[in-house]
């Protein structure tokens, strides 16, 4: 299976960024719809190979490392009352920007900074109770549309640390090209998880980015219209 992404990869456009308005693209076709991007999982228990979209929608490829440009990123707040255990049952309260929560049964809005459980030591072993988590938009190599990524708690460190170095040298996210790995952590309670690493792969090139900027203009835009939940 891995051979055969790695084939689909050499075989793709060589360049990001077709020229293509997505945003076009999606109201000519979802009108009335709501928006739902393919998405890419990280696995749980300390595995290290992501699970993305192949040809077979109900046969996922599973790869060790993967290449994109990250089009926008954006925080987003999920609050349980009891543990989650899995489905689709949506939050008790959730915030799609990471700023304002929305509460599920009397629909009040909440401002994220100043909620109780939004501060340490309101869950378990110190922890929030409210889980963040960080939805990021990915183009890659030969594809028109973006892939979703959700990283969880425990891959915001390792993100938040990339970002900065990518800034240090004067460049945002979306003027590279980022390799995505996985390496296996351990959190407070002893317990493995699968930690999301980020290296640079290549700046962009001046046309490439030419097409990239405005599609991350677009993607920005689209975004506050992505509703589906993520998986815990």
């Amino acid at each position: 299976m891995a051979n055969e992404v790695a084939k689909r990869e050499e075989s793709a456009v060589a360049e990001y960024g077709s020229g293509i308005n997505f945003s076009d693209l999606l109201a000519e076709e979802l009108d009335g719809l709501t928006p739902s991007f393919e998405r890419i999982k990280i696995p749980a228990g300390g595995g290290l190979a992501y699970e993305v979209p192949g040809d077979d929608p109900d046969s996922p490829d599973s790869v060790k490392e993967f290449k994109a440009v990250i089009l926008y990123h954006h925080p987003i707040n999920c609050y349980y009352k009891e543990e989650y255990t899995g489905g689709n049952n949506p939050p008790d309260c959730g915030s799609m920007d990471g700023k304002i929560g929305i509460e599920a049964e009397t629909g009040e809005v909440k401002t994220c900074a100043e909620c109780e459980f939004n501060k340490f030591g309101s869950g378990k072993n110190g922890a929030k109770a409210c889980k963040q988590k960080r939805r990021i938009y990915l183009l890659r190599e030969g594809e028109a549309l973006p892939t979703l990524l959700s990283l969880p708690t425990g891959s915001l460190g390792e993100f938040s640390k990339y970002v900065m170095r990518l800034l240090s040298k004067g460049k945002k996210t979306n003027a590279v090209v980022t390799k995505f790995t996985l390496k296996k952590a351990q959190n407070s309670g002893g317990i493995n998880y699968s930690q999301a690493v980020f290296a640079v792969d290549r700046q962009l090139t001046d046309e490439e980015l030419k097409s990239i900027l405005p599609m991350s203009e677009q993607v920005k835009t689209m975004a506050t219209k992505v509703t589906e939940l993520d998986e815990e």
